[in-house]
């Protein structure tokens, strides 16, 4: 009986993968299937998808070139520009760490020391300020992993911090992925 319950296990645990990606496809071709597609004379199971992934290679492709990185700095401006819509739009971008410069709501990617002094965490720098008593300081959100929309945001010494010479749009992918991303964490400098 042990032997057949720990075997009945083993294979749910192997079958869960494979069967949640399958519900994940179907799901998502009968609802790309549902917005018309399927009306087509050509439409075979599987068109939506196949098209959906030609779309996102297609629109990669063409950001990578000259002129379509040109062209998307064109809708990107014109997408900021829209009433009511371009702050949403911009702040979308800021939140993914798109952003840069001052004006982004993350500047940049530094490790905390942990308060228990036996580690770093990632923080995100979100602003600079001075102290009462003239000690320079940075306004610091530490994201949780791997939701980065949620953390806490800290009051730090500058000179506390190690500045990690990594983008934040890298910072958050990695977050996403709990720190399976290829980022040069040991990169940086310990002030800025």
């Amino acid at each position: 009986m042990k032997h057949i319950t720990k075997c009945v296990v083993a294979g749910i645990v192997a079958v869960l993968p494979i069967g949640g990606t399958v519900l994940i496809i179907a799901y998502m071709e009968s609802v790309i299937s549902e917005s018309g597609i399927s009306k087509l004379p050509f439409y075979f199971p599987g068109l939506g998808l196949l098209a959906a992934c030609a779309a996102v290679y297609l629109l990669g492709l063409i950001t990578t070139t000259f002129i379509g990185r040109w062209v998307w700095k064109k809708v990107d401006a014109l997408l900021n520009g829209l009433p009511a819509l371009g702050r949403l739009y911009s702040s979308l971008k800021q939140i993914l760490g798109y952003g840069e410069g001052d004006d982004a709501i993350f500047q940049s990617v530094v490790m905390v020391p942990y308060t228990s002094g036996a580690g770093e965490e990632m923080g995100l720098v979100t602003n600079k300020c001075v102290s009462a008593d003239g000690v320079d300081q940075s306004i610091v959100f530490i994201p949780s992993a791997p939701t980065p929309t949620s953390g806490r945001l800290i009051v730090i010494d500058s000179d506390k911090l190690r500045f990690v010479d990594i983008s934040v749009h890298d910072a958050l992918k990695a977050l996403v992925v709990v720190g399976k991303a290829d980022i040069p964490w040991g990169a940086g400098d310990s002030a800025q």
